[in-house]
């Protein structure tokens, strides 16, 4: 859509701010005034950043209902608590595996899959 024809192009500080300035008319949006000058949306952006002009960036606004945000907070809870769970039972089976290593030391195992085959066996 912008094609420069392997130009690099330049534009003077005038040029940008008599851009910027159309664009904060509103008779046109970021796309509009690519296209009327010739200039991608991501230079457009960056000049909008480099002379602070906020006002014509892309704002998002939320708007959520109380119900909303209870559920949100609610669901924030909940995952708290379900990392805190995992957290726990990572730390359970970092005991155990533990403990099976010190078992199969002091019962004189190879190592832990050897007491855990003689402990799977089932007598006869």
């Amino acid at each position: 859509m912008y094609n420069n024809n392997g130009i690099n192009r330049r534009y003077s500080e005038g040029y940008k701010l008599k851009v910027l300035a159309e664009l904060s008319t509103g008779k046109y949006n970021k796309t509009e005034i690519g296209r009327i000058y010739g200039i991608n949306r991501t230079t457009l952006n960056k000049w909008i950043e480099k002379y602070d002009r906020k006002d014509l960036m892309n704002t998002r606004v939320t708007v959520e209902t109380t119900d909303e945000i209870g559920r949100i907070k609610a669901l924030q809870k909940e995952v708290q608590q379900l990392k805190d769970l995992l957290l726990k039972k990572d730390l359970d089976n970092l005991m155990l595996d533990s403990y099976l290593e010190v078992a199969a030391e002091n019962l004189g195992y190879k190592s832990v899959e050897d007491l855990k085959k003689t402990l799977n066996t089932k007598p006869s």
